[in-house]
């Protein structure tokens, strides 16, 4: 049943994006900055937590769950280190999930050859 509510959870936060960029102007790059600000916001205050005892991995992969993680690795630096730790404490607990995506983007545009749409 994980798994069920994980496809849910995901799929829905696809969805909302997918409406967003059907039924609005917002470009792609906005309503990515929607998603990680909703994330860190809801973070911040417990709730996403929530959303990802329910849908695991479909939860926190997803953009809002990038957010998720700034606020809670900001919050607890700052708990640890004091006001240095809002600016240090997020950057270090996304940092693991910022190299695999810049390391295994590299790998996938040395293997493929991207295009531009015409």
């Amino acid at each position: 049943m994980d798994y069920v509510y994980a496809f849910i959870i995901g799929g829905l936060i696809c969805v909302v994006g997918q409406i967003l960029m059907d039924t609005t102007k917002l470009t792609p790059a906005r309503i990515l900055v929607i998603f990680v600000t909703l994330g860190a916001i809801l973070g911040a205050f417990g709730l996403y937590d929530k959303i990802i005892d329910i849908g695991g991995a479909g939860a926190s992969i997803p953009l809002p769950g990038f957010g998720n993680s700034l606020a809670k690795g900001a919050i607890k630096a700052v708990n640890e280190q004091g006001l240095l730790g809002a600016f240090v404490g997020g950057i270090t607990s996304t940092a693991g999930g910022v190299t695999a995506a810049i390391f295994f983007g590299y790998i996938m545009a040395v293997i493929f050859n991207p295009k531009t749409k015409s």
